[in-house]
Order: structure tokens, then C-alpha cells, then sequence
């Protein structure tokens, strides 16, 4: 944003994020005049850099690549952190990249940017569209595009990056930045603990862990809330076998396509007449494949499902009632014991918990230096069945202190204008139609700053 009196135009009470409701907590508190002295160097740096930024973002936006294979961002990234004189580390989890600092003593500050795009095409109009295919990892064609805002999360990244080195007089310890692969599918930050990351790459162990995610709030609008924010989530792939035959002659076959049919339906019991209704969870099956053509009853199908959990014993009730379930339906069919179902478990993620005191400091930090105004700084939050990876980084270390924030990047025109036709957002994550402000792109990069420098401050 340009000024604080255009960030305070859109004043709220009330946000939605998600279709999520939040309440806003955080009151005027007097300015630390050190830490508004930092954010003025931030400032200053960032807008000098405004443009850069904002070219560094469409180029990401014009060229968004898939899950693990984010091959020329992370070389963007790299060269540009290496640049900076960071100690550069890549193909960690595949496509991860790591970059150290260490400037003194002090703690140890992680902050991290997923990079990946989704396979989904973009409808927006923009000038610098996406209108790039590849080829997924199931080697079908795909449209691919940033509609989860992964591309202004890395030139978050990358404005930090610079900020920190040109202000290392202002800080001292330790700052880990983490451009990492595959946040959509839920593996990237596993797959990076597991490629070496802290054990091989000898990266250092953080105490604490700042992400950022976009989202379709007004730009200007920030959430920092303690406690529970997100689900934990699991990929499974299942597989049913059968027996194909001609379509003319059903009695000869045991019908795969039919099999999986019942089953997607009889999901949805498990957590209708399953689970403890106060124990929210979603199973949802996102792809069906069976059979290749009109008059052959398929033998194999195989399904893509997701959980969203809140705990972990929700999480095994809903894996063992899609395999009880699974191995029923196959069973009832006539297939044999040596043919039942296979589940392979992909992707995992716990449920993601902020640190209250931690969330509750940065909160007060960015309205005492007039960053966030105070009524669009919101510190109460409902959890969502959204889910995220980031904490995944740090899974088992203990002692981490991890502050997730939610920052508003919808043009704040056309928030007002769904709010006209009695919507709470005029688009949500994934959406065709989902995109980044261009105003929130140095605003955001403002309040990572803002943020990391005043952990490590002198």
C-alpha cells in the first residue's frame, strides 16, 4: 500500500476468511519508538523496490509450475538468495531450497513460502494470466495456475530476504528462509525433513516458525490468532479391484466402476453416522477412474480421497471406516481375500496450532507501528477444515513457537461489491477466479519483514 490513510479506507469489524467468522481483539497500543524506527528502514526499503517486487510476482504468476516439480522458481529463488549472500542449499525434498544467515548470536527464526501451483485454469482476465499446461505426475495434461496465492508467498520470501540483509546491523542471530515444494498435495514439508533438511543439510533448528498464507480478505487486513487455525488433512489413494467383462454380459464380471460408486456414498456415513457429531470432519473424494470405454465394464477403479480432522483419533476412525468400508463392498461382490481394496496413505499434515503469545505479540507489534490499523487486525479465529504444511517443518521439535498469519490480498473494490450481492468474498482459494492485489504484494512483504526483523531484533 501506498500510505496508511489508503490502508485505513476499508475499515471492518468483521472479516470473513475461508466462510469463517473472526471477531477482531487487538487494541491501540503506545508505539515501541524503536521498533517504529526499524519499520521505517523496512519501508523505505520496500517501496524502493516496489516495482522489482510486483514483476518478480507476475513472473511467477505467468509461469506456475506443479507439486515437486517447481524446477525454475526454486532456481529463481536460489540465485536470488545467493545473490544476497545467504548460505544456499537446494533440491531438498526434491525441489526445496533452504537459506541460511547467521549474523550473531540470538535465536533461530524460520520463515517459510510454499512455491507450488494447482492444476486447475485460471479465469481471471488478468494481463499476466497463467495460461500454462504440463504434464502431472500421472503424466495426463493439466492447466496450471496460482490460485492459492503460493506466488506472492515467494516474493514475500524473497523482498524478507533482502530486507534482512541490508538491515543486518539492526538484528542479531540466526534467520532460516524455506522456499518449499508441494504445499497443495500436503508432502512438501515432510519431504523435506525426510531429503536432510535439518539431519544432512545441517540447516539449524528454529525456535520460531513465521508463515504467511494469502487471503481473500481487503488488503490491509492481517490475521493473528492464537490456538488451533487449520485441520490436520491425509491423501489416500484407494483401488478397487474387480473382474471386467463385455458390457452385454454383466454376469460374467464383477463391476469395479459400480463398487467404487457404492463406496463414494458410503464415505459420507462415516462421518454422518460414525463419528461423534462434535468431531468435526470432511471425507471428501476428489477424482473417480474406471473403465476406458463405452461397452466394457471396468475391472479396476481407483479413488482419491481426502481427510480433514481435528484430532488424531478422528483421523484413524476415518481411515478405518474407509477400509472397513472399502473391503465390505468387495467382499459383497464375490472378490476373493488376495483382491481386496489397496489403500496407499500419501500426504499428511497435523492439525496447525499457533502459538497464542507469540501470535498476540506480532499482532500488537503491527498496529503499534501503524502496519495493520487496530480494527483490521484480527486475533479471533474461527478454525477452518483448510489445511497446511508449514508446521510440518518443525513436526516433533519441541519447544518451536509457530506464528501463521492470514493476510488479506483482495482488491478491496471488489470485496465491497460481493458484500453488495451478499457474499462474504468475491472469490475463495482454488477458484478460477482467485487473485492477488497488487497493492498486497509490498504490503505483505512489509509485515514479513516487519515481523522476522522484530524477532531478531538488537
Amino acid at each position: 500500500m501506498n500510505s496508511n490513510r489508503s490502508r485505513r479506507r476499508y475499515r471492518l469489524t468483521i472479516c470473513i476468511f475461508a466462510l469463517a467468522g473472526f471477531a477482531t481483539g487487538t487494541g491501540q497500543a503506545q508505539p515501541d519508538t524503536s521498533a517504529t524506527e526499524r519499520f521505517t528502514e523496512i519501508e523505505s526499503l520496500i517501496d524502493a523496490e516496489q516495482d522489482r517486487l510486483i514483476d518478480l510476482f507476475k513472473d511467477f504468476h505467468e509461469n506456475p509450475e506443479l507439486p515437486f516439480m517447481e524446477e525454475r522458481t526454486a532456481a529463481i529463488v536460489a540465485k536470488e538468495l545467493r545473490a544476497l549472500g545467504y548460505e544456499v542449499k537446494t533440491a531438498i525434498g526434491k525441489t526445496g531450497v533452504a537459506a541460511v544467515m547467521k549474523n550473531g548470536d540470538g535465536p533461530v527464526v524460520m520463515y517459510r513460502a510454499d512455491m507450488d501451483a494447482n492444476a486447475a485454469e485460471e479465469k481471471t482476465n488478468l494481463a499476466y494470466a497463467s495460461t500454462r499446461r504440463m504434464l502431472s505426475a500421472d503424466g495426463v495434461e493439466v492447466p496450471v495456475a496460482h490460485l492459492c496465492g503460493h506466488d506472492a508467498h515467494t516474493t514475500w520470501l524473497l523482498a524478507l530476504a533482502k530486507v534482512m540483509a541490508d538491515l543486518k546491523d539492526r538484528w542479531s542471530g540466526t534467520l532460516v528462509l524455506i522456499a518449499q515444494p508441494a504445499e497443495e498435495s500436503i508432502e512438501g514439508a515432510t519431504a523435506m525433513v525426510e531429503g536432510g533438511l535439518y539431519a544432512i543439510h545441517k540447516v539449524p533448528r528454529p525456535e520460531y516458525l513465521i508463515a504467511m498464507h494469502t487471503a481473500p480478505l481487503p488488503t490491509g487486513s492481517v490475521v493473528s490468532s492464537g490456538g488451533v487455525m487449520m485441520a490436520g488433512t491425509e491423501q489416500l489413494d484407494v483401488t478397487i479391484y474387480g473382474r471386467s467383462s463385455h458390457g452385454s454380459a454383466p454376469q460374467f464380471s464383477k463391476d469395479a466402476g459400480l463398487m467404487a460408486a457404492y463406496a463414494v456414498v458410503q464415505y459420507q456415513a462415516i462421518t454422518a453416522r460414525v463419528l461423534d457429531p462434535r468431531d468435526p470432519a470432511v471425507v471428501t473424494v476428489g477424482a473417480i477412474n474406471a473403465g476406458v470405454e463405452n461397452n466394457t465394464i471396468p475391472g479396476v477403479a481407483e479413488l482419491k480421497l481426502n481427510f480433514r480432522f481435528f484430532s488424531e483419533d478422528v483421523r484413524e476412525q476415518l481411515f478405518n471406516g474407509v477400509k472397513s468400508i472399502s473391503e465390505g463392498i468387495a467382499r459383497t461382490y464375490g472378490m476373493p481375500e488376495d483382491q481386496m481394496p489397496k489403500i496407499v496413505r500419501n500426504g499428511y499434515s497435523s492439525p496447525l496450532v499457533n502459538d497464542t503469545d507469540l501470535t498476540n505479540e506480532i499482532a500488537q507489534h503491527l498496529v503499534e507501528i501503524d502496519l495493520v490499523d487496530a480494527g483490521r487486525m484480527i486475533t479471533e479465529f474461527t478454525p477452518v477444515t483448510g489445511s497446511e504444511d508449514a508446521h510440518m517443518l518443525v513436526h516433533g521439535l519441541d519447544g518451536v513457537k509457530i506464528g501463521f498469519l492470514a493476510v488479506g490480498t483482495a482488491p478491496p473494490a471488489m470485496v465491497e461489491e460481493a458484500r453488495k450481492r451478499g457474499q462474504a468474498v468475491p472469490f475463495a482459494n482454488h477458484q478460477s477466479t482467485y487473485q492477488v492485489d497488487l497493492e498486497a504484494i509490498p504490503y505483505g512483504a512489509k509485515i514479513a519483514s516487519a515481523v522476522v526483523l522484530d524477532l531478531l531484533a538488537k
